[in-house]
């Protein structure tokens, strides 16, 4: 099992392209399944999530061809499965998203309970709710989810357009619907839909692809249902990756460095961007990007997670470590997760001053950290500690990146780059 071995402190400066989001890139492959022509997809990023993904629709039956970063050909005229089994998604909650497009496509599917990074129960009884409305008959057991929609009478072996509330957002549960939506028939309407950019991304491949989707990026979407989709004429490229640019802005603003994000969206990150901001943070965007650089202390700033266009969760973890340098105390306030503080002891061991109360964590700052060896509990915290040591005295090992390797490509690589001292080690 790989460790990143840091040394610390260190600043690190200069410029760097930001890789297609794993949060776009997840969905939109599975939107190959609801088509029997090609789709291809630009900037892809080369992480495990993805070849998880890809191996996940192989087994289906999807030929795929291409390697990420590089364009990706997805062909999905040939199914002989619709089962997503254990083996392939225990790790992975976003494999949930193969099983609107293939009740769509084929009428049924059999789709184990996905797993995924230890920060909180995700339940899928949002999806299971939304595709009952739509006509699916669903039973979970034996850690399966078997959905089938009925074969008589109009519509045969089709689901049916429906108003879908949800009575709380969701990412996944908003894409797996408009996915299954596209080949419903008749209209159906999401309301109290995620107004991500991710979901926007996913708006404009299948709409690429022929189907009938307005709304995205609002908080309520309307998809037409087709009886089948043309393909995809050209290329979809997919969304740069905001928690990515999140993740190095932060790693300049922690260490006092300068780093320039090509292809980063002030407008994806508007609260993130905007806590940075009040933390004394110097960002400036064009269209080529932004730079990030910090000269001056840092302030204390309280962030409170929310759906977009509010802070990110997936950068929760990150201004964590971030607050850990500034001048006082802030307030890091979790409402998405019920478990996404585990990163908040590994901090500690490192030096830092981090009280956690419920969903409330406390860090007082600045705070001298020292290496030490750190375990990653899940994706962002992973980032996270290796944030904070890059400004740590001496050697921090930070053990368990397979986590890390499931959302960030090639992070050491990129660090080193910007003049970080970051190697991939045996751990």
């Amino acid at each position: 099992m790989d460790a990143f071995l840091v040394s610390g402190p260190c600043r690190i400066s200069g410029e760097l392209a930001v890789s297609g989001a794993k949060n776009a890139a997840l969905p939109d492959v599975a939107a190959a399944l609801l088509s029997e022509r090609p789709v291809s997809l630009d900037r892809l990023p080369a992480v495990a999530d993805i070849r998880t993904m890809k191996k996940l629709l192989s087994g289906m039956g999807v030929t795929v061809s291409g390697e990420a970063p590089g364009t990706v050909t997805l062909d999905a005229s040939r199914i002989v499965s619709t089962e997503a089994p254990y083996d392939l998604v225990r790790t992975m909650r976003a494999s949930i998203l193969v099983l609107g497009p293939l009740l769509a496509r084929f009428g049924e599917a059999r789709v184990s309970l996905p797993g995924g990074c230890a920060i909180g129960v995700r339940p899928v009884d949002l999806h299971i709710m939304a595709f009952e409305a739509m006509g699916a008959r669903i039973a979970v057991e034996k850690g399966y989810i078997h959905a089938h929609v009925s074969r008589v009478g109009p519509g045969r072996g089709r689901l049916t357009g429906a108003t879908v509330r949800f009575p709380q957002v969701t990412v996944t549960g908003t894409e797996n619907v408009m996915l299954a939506a596209t080949l419903a028939r008749g209209v159906t309407t999401i309301e109290n839909a995620a107004r991500e950019p991710e979901v926007v991304d996913l708006a404009a491949l299948l709409v690429s692809m022929g189907a009938r989707v307005s709304g995205a990026g609002t908080a309520t979407i309307v998809v037409e249902g087709i009886e089948a989709l043309p393909g995809s004429p050209v290329p979809h490229a997919v969304l740069a990756d905001r928690i990515e640019a999140g993740t190095y802005a932060t790693a300049a603003a922690i260490t006092g460095g300068d780093v320039t994000l090509r292809g980063a969206r002030e407008e994806d990150l508007p609260a993130f961007v905007a806590a940075l901001r009040a933390a004394g943070v110097d960002v400036s965007a064009d269209e080529s990007g932004l730079r990030v650089s910090r000269s001056g202390p840092l302030r204390p700033v309280d962030v409170e997670t929310a759906p977009h266009p509010g802070y990110p969760t997936d950068l929760q973890a990150q201004w964590m470590a971030l607050m850990t340098q500034a001048e006082g105390t802030s307030r890091v306030v979790e409402t998405i997760f019920e478990n996404r503080f585990l990163h908040a002891a590994e901090l500690v061991r490192l030096g830092a001053n981090v009280r956690v109360e419920g969903h409330t964590a406390f860090v007082t700052g600045p705070t001298r950290l020292e290496g030490a060896t750190v375990t990653a509990s899940d994706l962002r915290a992973s980032a996270a500690l290796v944030l904070a040591a890059l400004v740590a005295e001496g050697e921090t090992l930070v053990r368990r990146i397979y986590h890390l390797d499931r959302g960030y490509a090639a992070m050491e690589e990129k660090l080193s780059s910007l003049g970080a001292r970051v190697a991939r080690v045996p751990g």
